[in-house]
Order: C-alpha cells, then structure tokens, then sequence
C-alpha cells in the first residue's frame, strides 16, 4: 500500500474586501530530513509575508487619505459629522492609489451606508473601517510571523514578550517578573480559545477575539485606573493574580496544595468541589502550579462564559456521563450543606427541582453542558453547588434587591 503523502493546508491572505476568509491551497509538507526544502519554505514565507505588509497602507498614505476624504466632504454637515457622497467617495478612491482600491468598492459603501437622507456616508467611520483593516492585516501578518509551521495556528511562543516594551502602561513591570506576565496573558488566549487543549490557537480566532484590542489598549498613557483594572492583561490584574498566587502558597514552594487552595477568594469553596478539581487538572505530586491555577481563576472569574463552564461541568460531571442528574446535584449540595453547619448557619433543604426550573433542560431528567450555556444561568447554578457565599447570595438575593432598593431611595431624598 501505497504511504499517506503528508499534506497542509497553507492559508493565503485574500484581498476581497467583503469576507476576511482566506484561499486555501494544499501543499506538500517537506520531510523532517528534506533540510532544503524546509529552508526554501521557511523563505517563500518570509517573501511573502514581506510583500503582504509592503501592500498595507503606512501613516503617510493614511494621513494622505484622511486628507482626500476630507477634501471630497459634500454639504449638507450630518451632526457634528462630515459626510461624503458615492460619487466623491469613487473619485477619492481613483486619486487614493492602488494600495486604497480594494477599500473603494461599492460593497464597502453599501455597508456603511445607513439613514442619510442624501445617501452619504461618514468620512470618519468610513476612514476607521479603513484603520481596523489596516492594523487586522498588519496584526495577521505579525503573528504569523511566530506560526513556524505555517499552517495558520500559534503556539505559545514569544510574541507577547517582545510586545511588552511597546506597550506604555507596562513599563512600571520589573523583568524579573515578564515571564510571570507572560504566563498569565498567554493563558487567557489558550484558555477561551483552545478549549479542547489541543495547545494550539488559530491565528483567525485570535483575531476574531476581543483579547488582541484589550492588550493594545494598554498602549494608552493615560489609561483610567477603572479601565486597568477590568483588563486581565493590565499591570495591576496581572500583580493582583500574581499576588493572590503567592499569599495561598503559605509553604513558599511555589505550588498550590488542596489545603492552600481551599483558601481562595472568601474561602468558601466546598471541600468536594476543591477534590475534583485535584482530580481532573494537572497537578504535580498532588500540587497545583501557576499555570493551572490561572485556568481555575480565570473558570471561576467568567462563569457566565461557555469556556468557564466547561471547566466547571467538567467537575460537576463525576461519572463522566456528559450530564448532571439528580445524583450529581445532590453530592454537591450536601457539601453545601455540611460548609453551612460548619458556619453555624440554619440548614436549607436542597430542591433539586429548582435547578432543572432554572436551566430548563431538554430531557428533563439530565442537564448538559449546552443546557447550561443557553439557559444563561450557569454562574447562578454553578456557584450554587460549589461555593457557600455564592449560595448564601442566591438564597439572600430577595433581600439583598430589597436593601439596595432602599439604599437607591435613600440617596435619591439625599439628592432632593
């Protein structure tokens, strides 16, 4: 029998403005031992790449565009806005050059176009729809530089170390602790978009994401403390988890037992949710390190999103049957029950009946994952079988609306 060819598919970057997809073509991969045909694809890469970032538009043909734009505006001003009109909008693009053709088309004005009663378009949205193009292709064409292999996908590799310096709000970083920085932004990529932990991300998903535009927010100077620290890749997010890290590891080791663990956030993770955790992820003589932690934290801290609670099903679902049942439930609220005698607080009896009210599930007797995503209350389930403040909070939540209620109608005769 004949041997299997070994092929891949290379992806090419395609100019039609209307879709972002790539043509596919199907190449021969080199052997291992084929030192020369390796050499000659890692080249041809290169060429390309090369040529693909001389076609993008620099500041000066984009400043040089901004000023066509604003030479063609045609009157009436919409608002505060300057407006332009299809014809203009096509001999701008005639004087723009050849890099600026492919912006020019009647599908992109068609796209923009929405209420003007003169069936004009925005100068400014127009020229950020051409600004996001620009930095999309630039970005692809960056990170592909990191895809060794060429097949579309990244590893962890060094692209976000060697972002560090350019961007502004992480010059306070000390470099001893880059690699920590390092760890913890690139788990969040792997995190949400490698879910079958394959330990490779499509450059098109990173792309696609919103994580790409958290980073490089960070190159504002003037970034709002608020907005730091919303932003898993700031210098604060990153230190607090860093931090959090190192104050649990009470024997300094540098790992994380089930015992110091027990003491994350209120300290009020059940017992039996803490033991399937030990169970499922990756530990090492029984102890957890930085990387694993980060995928707790970040399933915990998101579990209104499907990779989160993917995660946590996972522990959920102990007999590996890809549903939660009566059984399921039962085992963990007995571990809530058990955190609640211990705190001396009156016991609950669990009504199963509740949950499957809550997440309505197709079979009324089991409850999937794709269950829990679409009933949109997976963080309210979830934190009712693993966590006793999430549970108190659930059970309290009547009252708790009704003290904010009055808090809000004591400020407002305050305001009065």
């Amino acid at each position: 029998m004949a041997s299997r060819e070994k092929i891949t598919i290379i992806q090419v970057f395609n100019d039609d403005d209307d879709d972002d997809d790539d043509d596919v073509v199907f190449m021969q991969l080199p052997a291992e031992d084929e030192v020369l045909l390796q050499k000659l694809r890692e080249e041809s890469r290169a060429v390309f790449l090369q040529r693909k970032s001389r076609e993008l538009l620099d500041n000066e043909e984009l400043q040089n565009l901004w000023f066509l734009l604003d030479k063609h505006q045609v009157p009436p001003v919409s608002g505060d806005e300057a407006m332009i009109s299809y014809e203009a909008y096509l001999l701008v693009g005639e004087r723009a050059g050849p890099k600026c053709k492919k912006f020019f088309t009647a599908r992109v004005y068609a796209k923009l176009l929405h209420s003007d009663p003169y069936g004009r378009i925005s100068i400014m949205q127009f020229f950020n729809y051409v600004m996001r193009k620009v930095w999309l292709h630039q970005t692809r064409i960056g990170l592909s530089l990191y895809d060794v292999a060429g097949q579309g996908y990244l590893r962890e590799s060094n692209y976000i170390l060697e972002l560090i310096p350019t961007l502004p709000q992480l010059d306070g970083l000390e470099k001893s602790f880059y690699s920590f920085y390092v760890c913890t932004a690139v788990r969040k990529f792997f995190f949400f978009l490698d879910p079958l932990r394959t330990g490779k991300i499509k450059i098109q998903d990173i792309l696609a994401c919103s994580f790409l535009d958290d980073l490089l927010e960070l190159r504002d100077e003037e970034l709002s403390k608020e907005s730091q620290e919303s932003n898993w890749f700031s210098a604060p997010s990153a230190l607090r988890v860093y931090g959090q890290y190192l104050n649990l590891d009470k024997d300094h080791n540098g790992m994380l037992s089930k015992e110091e663990l027990s003491r994350y956030g209120t300290a009020t993770l059940t017992p039996v949710f803490l033991d399937r955790v030990f169970q499922e992820y990756l530990t090492y003589d029984g102890e957890m390190d930085y990387k694993t932690y980060l995928d707790f934290v970040l399933a915990l801290e998101n579990r209104k999103e499907p990779a989160a609670l993917q995660y946590i099903f996972k522990l959920l679902d102990m007999e590996n049957l890809g549903h939660l049942n009566v059984f399921s439930l039962n085992y963990f609220f007995r571990a809530i029950q058990e955190q609640m005698k211990l705190h001396g607080q009156e016991q609950v009896s669990f009504q199963d009946d509740e949950i499957f009210d809550m997440v309505k599930p197709k079979d009324p007797y089991k409850i999937t994952l794709q269950d829990l995503v679409n009933s949109c209350q997976g963080d309210t389930v979830t934190s009712i079988l693993i966590d006793l403040n999430g549970f108190w909070t659930y059970e309290n939540r009547e009252v708790l609306v009704a003290n904010d209620n009055d808090s809000s109608n004591a400020a407002d005769l305050d305001d009065t």
